[in-house]
């Protein structure tokens, strides 16, 4: 087996035995990057110089016998919407697309302080718009496990790099499913933290309430062991929660005996493909036999929930947006005549449709004499969906739904018709908008392409989801395969 092969558990062992060399495991991920780089599109920028350089600072400090994070050595990608400083952040946007920061978002900090190796930046749908990674201004990333379909998104880079083996593990953002969906359409596991749980210093923000960054790797250690390096109350982040977090993957347990599963009507109704209700049910079973107990539930304010989404979303990213005129950073029209006209030249050009459409929506929903009629009405929305939930965590632990409608469709396939691509996150939108902890895990496939199931629990309740998981996980045995790409 090849080291980019291995989880990022596995290499910290190796490496900890002195079996491997984070130089020889950056190598091998770099070459394999070479291999199928252009079949899959997850990169828009690489780190090949500095990645080497900070894994033979990682090498030289274990032969010095100092005592490092057990994820030191390990690559990783990370998502360009996060700020990298001296690495290029383009939110893979034409807007910012020689953009370079000037400082670390807080999660970068903290993977830095792990001693991790960032691999590269990876593409994503235009600042995080989009549930395919097709509204890329750069290139189309591809699904690794059939590179005619989408990998989804936004963080399409992010999944697919991990599910090609052109990392070990990355992070993503979660706005309304972008960690977790695409985790479900290339075959790996993503988790969408609590909200509040992960700074979102250095994010570069979409819609600031239902923003989170996450991590998505091929084993449910690896995800634990990830999510413990970044979360953490931050005072650059006023939204941030100052709390005691343990350590995650020391916490993982397969005992679920007793464990309470609760199984929403509304969630595997008109919409959810055979397939995908036949997997994840499949995975419920075995969850029972493990221990569990299954409860049908009902959730019925989901329905309306990816109307609110949409809504509250495209309404913060109209007010986040404007930010970009082309007077302080990122791109500026050539040819203007008023500085009115250089605002809307450079807005017109840096931006891309669905950037424009969910702008044009934000404007519109915000505007005088329709605030009430929408905003507002969509916030009330948000906390019925809240209470629910709440409501149904007095019965259950967790609930478990698919991940998405449907396994990953053509690239191309819905690119004219933007309802049917905002329907792909019917199944996610409503864990942003009660802004609660979200996994997916691998339950099956369908001719060959990977399926997902999603389980939620309560506010700051991730444990229970990676027990949960892993009980599944050490029953099924690997979950997540590298396709050949041959």
């Amino acid at each position: 087996m090849e080291l980019f092969e291995r989880t990022a558990s596995e290499l910290s062992s190796m490496l900890k035995n002195k079996e491997c060399s984070s130089v020889e495991i950056t190598e091998s991920v770099y070459n394999r990057i070479e291999k199928v780089e252009d079949k899959v599109n997850s990169y828009i920028t690489l780190c090949k110089d500095t990645a080497i350089e900070k894994a033979k600072e990682v090498d030289n400090a274990i032969a010095e016998g100092k005592e490092l994070s057990a994820l030191a050595g390990i690559p990783i990608a990370v998502k360009d919407n996060i700020s990298t400083k001296g690495i290029r952040t383009t939110c893979a946007s034409k807007m910012l697309e020689n953009y370079v920061p000037p400082f670390n978002a807080t999660v970068v900090d903290k993977i830095n302080a792990a001693y991790m190796v960032i691999t590269g930046k990876v593409n994503m749908d235009e600042f995080a718009m989009g549930s395919s990674t097709e509204n890329s201004y750069f290139k189309k990333t591809r699904n690794p496990h059939d590179t005619d379909r989408v990998p989804g998104g936004s963080s399409g880079g992010s999944a697919a790099a991990v599910a090609a083996g052109e990392a070990i593990v990355s992070l993503g953002s979660d706005t309304g499913g972008s960690i977790r969906q695409p985790s479900s359409y290339c075959g790996v596991i993503g988790l969408k933290p609590t909200y509040s749980s992960v700074s979102r210093y250095g994010l570069v923000a979409f819609a600031s309430s239902l923003d989170q960054i996450g991590p998505i790797g091929r084993s449910v250690e690896d995800v634990a062991m990830l999510y413990s390096a970044i979360c953490g109350g931050d005072k650059m982040d006023a939204t941030s929660k100052m709390r005691e977090y343990p350590d995650f993957k020391a916490g993982l347990s397969t005992d679920i005996k007793g464990l309470k599963i609760g199984i929403p009507a509304e969630y595997y109704g008109e919409g959810i493909d055979d397939s995908v209700k036949a997997a994840v049910m499949n995975a419920v079973k075995e969850l029972e036999k493990n221990g569990a107990v299954v409860k049908d539930i009902s959730l019925p304010s989901t329905e309306y929930a990816i109307k609110a989404y949409y809504i509250i979303s495209s309404a913060e990213a109209s007010s986040n947006l404007a930010r970009f005129d082309g007077v302080k950073y990122g791109y500026r029209a050539k040819d203007y005549t008023t500085l009115v006209d250089m605002y809307e030249k450079t807005r017109s050009e840096g931006f891309g449709d669905e950037v424009k459409r969910r702008i044009m929506l934000g404007t519109f929903v915000l505007s005088s004499g329709y605030y009430d009629a929408y905003y507002k009405k969509a916030k009330l929305l948000q906390q019925k969906i809240k209470q629910e939930f709440n409501d149904t965590f007095n019965d259950v632990d967790v609930i478990i739904t698919p991940t998405a409608p449907a396994k990953a469709f053509k690239i191309g396939e819905n690119s004219d018709n933007p309802l049917k691509m905002y329907a792909a996150d019917v199944c996610t939108v409503p864990v942003n908008i009660a802004g609660l902890p979200g996994l997916n895990i691998p339950c099956g496939s369908d001719n060959g392409m990977p399926i997902g199931l999603q389980i939620i629990g309560k506010e700051f309740s991730e444990q229970t989801l990676f027990n949960t998981a892993y009980s599944y996980e050490k029953t099924i045995g690997n979950l997540c395969k590298i396709p050949s790409l041959d």
